[in-house]
């Protein structure tokens, strides 16, 4: 069948996108679900900074690449050995499939999956093959999803079924920004209540650590970022204080102002200086999680005698260190309940032929979360 997707042909082309154009849309050729593989009419994915670290080159992925990762849509087929889903089911995509079978998802961490890392790198499905092609040519699969399309084959351990009680765009959300910002504060750091958090950098994965901190019941939640429009809406969310990082004495007054640094400290901006002022902000024995994703080459110093006898802890969390089957399920239930307010962080929707200018949008950091509607 044919599917219109858009597609990313060159990485690294400058900005203005909606000038230069770095993805494509246009028609594809889509086989259908092989076994294990459901075929997806996507309606509703959302951009995402891991989409735009593809377009800019921090994050290097094999070309051509149909991009989108975090979306929601409607199971059109199943292919053989798929007996849990049926055609009419509403399905929310991971990023990360869990095969089942290897050692870190036998241990209960599925985020850590090898053979899906393995395959997310090379740009296939969990299978390790490519549905979609050009003229002739394999496209590759973003993360095993490739959501800016019309329609998607993905593997079925892509897939978490939700209630049709909430819309496509909601659910959208739950795939990667609610997944990723509360996981790193409900699993990876499980912050106890009355801990003290600061959450720096507040795009849409930092936003839902912040709704993470209040949801756990953090007696000090505090929100860095560089601009004061997001500082302004984490005070709305329920920040009880914001610093912006562009000021010399921020991390300073951060320090005064807690006594001496939070318990908690979560870097969401994939910068190196993003995760040096989320450390120096913890006090002795405090914890830094981070869950940005800087360019591989970057590299972050640490004074070592600062682990050892201040006992600091530092944590990296990829995709929330979440069971999704188990915790998607929940996020959406504490939704449901008012307790989780994520679609308070929806700011634009668009169609599909306006992604470039939203990936401007997202990379000038006025935007928390935009949702493409197909």
């Amino acid at each position: 069948m044919k599917t219109r997707a858009a597609v990313l042909h060159q990485i690294g082309l400058a900005g203005p996108y909606a000038g230069s154009k770095p993805l494509v849309v246009e028609e594809l050729d889509l086989d259908g679900p092989g076994r294990d593989e459901v075929l997806v009419r996507i309606r509703a994915a959302g951009l995402c900074h891991s989409d735009l670290s593809v377009i800019n080159g921090d994050r290097p992925r094999p070309v051509p690449i149909a991009l989108g990762h975090e979306a929601a849509g409607e199971v059109l087929e199943c292919g053989s050995g798929v007996r849990d889903l049926a055609p009419g089911d509403r399905v929310v995509m991971v990023f990360v499939p869990s095969c089942g079978g290897c050692v870190p998802c036998c241990e209960g961490r599925p985020a850590l999956c090898e053979p899906a890392a393995a395959a997310n790198t090379r740009g296939t499905l969990l299978c390790g093959e490519c549905r979609l092609h050009l003229g002739g040519r394999e496209v590759h699969h973003h993360l095993g999803v490739s959501a800016f399309s019309e329609y998607a084959v993905m593997s079925r351990r892509s897939l978490i079924q939700f209630d049709p009680s909430l819309s496509y765009e909601e659910a959208a959300l739950f795939g990667c920004a609610v997944l990723t910002g509360v996981g790193a504060v409900v699993n990876t750091a499980r912050v106890p209540a009355g801990a003290t958090v600061v959450v720096v950098g507040l795009g849409g994965v930092g936003l839902n650590a912040l709704l993470g901190g209040l949801l756990v019941g953090a007696r000090e939640i505090i929100a860095v970022d560089l601009n004061d429009d997001k500082l302004k809406l984490a005070r709305r969310l329920g920040a009880t204080a914001t610093f912006n990082a562009g000021d010399a004495e921020a991390l300073a007054s951060l320090r005064e102002h807690t006594g001496g640094g939070v318990d908690y400290a979560f870097e969401m901006a994939g910068s190196v200086k993003a995760m040096d002022f989320a450390y120096r902000a913890t006090r002795r024995g405090g914890m830094t999680i981070t869950a940005g994703l800087s360019h591989p080459e970057h590299q972050w110093a640490v004074q070592h005698v600062s682990l050892v006898a201040e006992e600091r802890t530092v944590k990296g969390s990829y995709i929330g260190s979440a069971v999704p089957l188990r915790d998607i399920p929940r996020y959406m239930a504490l939704y449901r309940q008012g307790r989780l307010p994520v679609d308070k962080l929806m700011s634009d929707r668009m169609p599909l032929d306006e992604v470039n200018a939203g990936f401007d949008r997202l990379a000038a950091g006025g935007a928390i979360r935009q949702v493409l509607t197909l």
